[in-house]
């Protein structure tokens, strides 16, 4: 008998899931879910093949896009000119490339280390 009759049981991740980086040579591609007009910018949680980061620029634009550059550079170590919006400027959903990062935020050391 199952506890929750007619609800999917939840995905597991598994190995042959796309991750949401990867690099090329030195440059780490980086696909991002955007959630602009937030309460303040936060690198979060990867999110199927995506990495969340919130931004609390308005979507007008490409505001929040350029915003979330800006802000990504300072956790990356990176100038912002360092950093290529690939695709997605005026979307939620977004390919970064970021050349020759000089930190990296946990969330990715973190999957590195599995």
């Amino acid at each position: 008998m199952t506890k929750n009759p007619g609800k999917k049981p939840k995905a597991r991740a598994s190995q042959t899931e796309q991750p949401f980086y990867h690099w090329e040579g030195d440059i780490l591609v980086l696909n991002i879910l955007g959630k602009p007009s937030a309460g303040q910018d936060a690198i979060g949680k990867p999110y199927g093949h995506q990495l969340k980061v919130s931004v609390t620029a308005a979507p007008r634009a490409g505001r929040a896009t350029d915003h979330m550059v800006r802000f990504l550079a300072g956790e990356f170590g990176v100038a912002t000119s360092d950093i290529e919006v690939v695709f997605g400027r005026m979307n939620v959903n977004k390919q970064l490339r970021i050349q020759s990062p000089k930190r990296l935020p946990a969330v990715i050391a973190q999957q590195a280390l599995v």
